[in-house]
């Protein structure tokens, strides 16, 4: 059996505010020259880094996809402005919709790919869908809302499922502004283990995208706010609902029967775009990838590698 090739790698990317020369920071497993339309997987947050998209790179070893995973600007590998916390002038959808279409150009595949979006990195590639680039050719949206005014009312209606006694945590320090307090990191944990990642213990990859956080939460606590069900960032009023109807590249949407991101935050999707197929993964969460990695990597193959 031949060694899968990964390669890394830094793209320059120069924002006119950013104040200094910026990096992003990419991998690629399997050769972008090898004749096969490669996928382009773009992490969740925003500001949560790609380590825990990984098992991607099942695609390139079991079906000849070069899979390009990259850490957006403020994350992980990639060029870190801590001093920009809080700017949301800075921080916005358009800002990550440049730094991908630098990548694509620095990478030389802006004339064909497919791309992959988890999370908000889904909104981001729905943002990008929208604009018709002419490189496009598939989109896979996984667990990610049309609108976060829906994502709010699907995550309140989850957190009140929860225990009184972590509903109680999460709303006393809401209310002090205490959310950094190590009671709320734990009520908010218990959250995340029944709709975010139901692994038991987490695998390497999450831990890993979530250290990251901890280490700068700049772009996260910016454009999302304290958690994922506690919305108080730039992102708050994000909505494409009315610009779906846009997305011309035939689309696979993904969500867990558990996920945050509820049936109400996908239909919009399923509803507006054209070409759609909708597939639910019914023993996971917020991480199928990580959840039901052999059925996700099975689904999302076949759709990418349709005629």
């Amino acid at each position: 059996m031949s060694t899968l090739k990964v390669t890394e790698g830094e793209a320059d990317f120069h924002p006119p505010s950013a104040g200094k020369p910026c990096k992003t920071w990419y991998q690629v497993f399997g050769d972008l020259k090898s004749g096969v339309r490669p996928l382009v997987a773009l992490h969740g947050g925003p500001g949560i880094p790609g380590d825990y998209l990984r098992p991607l790179s099942d695609l390139s070893s079991g079906r000849g996809i070069p899979v390009v995973l990259y850490d957006q600007l403020g994350n992980g590998r990639s060029t870190h402005l801590p001093d920009r916390m809080g700017d949301t002038a800075f921080w916005t959808v358009q800002l990550f919709l440049d730094e991908l279409d630098n990548l694509l150009a620095h990478l030389g595949i802006q004339d064909g790919y497919d791309i992959l979006g988890q999370s908000w990195g889904g909104m981001l590639a729905a943002s990008h869908a929208i604009r018709q680039p002419k490189g496009l050719r598939r989109l896979v949206i996984a667990n990610s809302p049309a609108s976060m005014a829906l994502w709010i009312e699907a995550a309140l209606l989850l957190r009140a499922n929860m225990p009184q006694d972590v509903q109680d945590a999460l709303s006393k320090h809401e209310a002090a502004g205490t959310t950094e307090s190590q009671e709320y990191e734990q009520a908010t944990l218990a959250f995340y283990k029944k709709h975010v990642c139901r692994m038991d213990p987490w695998p390497e990859e999450q831990n890993s995208a979530m250290q990251w956080v901890k280490e700068d939460p700049t772009v996260y606590h910016t454009m999302n706010g304290p958690n994922e069900f506690y919305i108080t960032g730039s992102l708050k009023d994000w909505s494409v609902v009315d610009e779906v109807h846009r997305i011309t590249a035939p689309t696979l949407l993904i969500n867990g029967y558990y996920d945050e991101a509820q049936d109400s935050v996908v239909r919009p999707y399923f509803r507006g775009i054209p070409h759609v197929k909708w597939v639910q993964f019914a023993e996971s969460s917020h991480m199928p990838q990580l959840e039901e990695r052999d059925k996700y990597m099975q689904v999302v193959g076949d759709f990418l590698q349709i005629e």
